[in-house]
């Protein structure tokens, strides 16, 4: 699987490694066609059966214009792949990533939010097994 931490600058791109996921790259946006096609290359390149996209829902749960503007990509991004694209809540992934701010002084942590995002995923489904 492929997680994905969408943004108006950066994509953050983790995969999964059995049940385990880990940051894999960080895409600077420069059109949405080019952002697509580097993200269908990277799930054919990992052999991702599925991607993960990180929707930013507000503190209630409700979906404000960031969502909306998520939701479209992974719109985009499902009609560009043969593979399913699933939404996972995002809300407090930043607090997840914090401590490896540190570690990253100045540089972007997309690709680390993308694997907390992955995680989530890959824990939820095995909880609901």
């Amino acid at each position: 699987m492929l997680g994905l931490d969408f943004g108006d600058r950066r994509i953050g791109v983790a995969v999964s490694e059995g049940r385990i996921a880990v940051p894999l790259t960080i895409i600077e946006h420069k059109n949405r066609a080019a952002d697509l096609a580097r993200i269908v290359a990277l799930a054919e390149r990992e052999g991702a059966m599925a991607i993960v996209v990180g929707m930013p829902l507000a503190p209630d749960g409700g979906e404000g214009e960031q969502a909306r503007l998520t939701r479209k990509f992974g719109e985009q991004l499902a009609a560009a792949v043969a593979l399913a694209v699933v939404y996972q809540d995002e809300r407090l992934t930043s607090f997840d990533v914090a401590s490896a701010r540190a570690g990253r002084k100045n540089k972007p942590i997309d690709d680390l939010a993308a694997a907390a995002i992955l995680q989530r995923y890959i824990d939820a489904q095995e909880h609901a097994s």
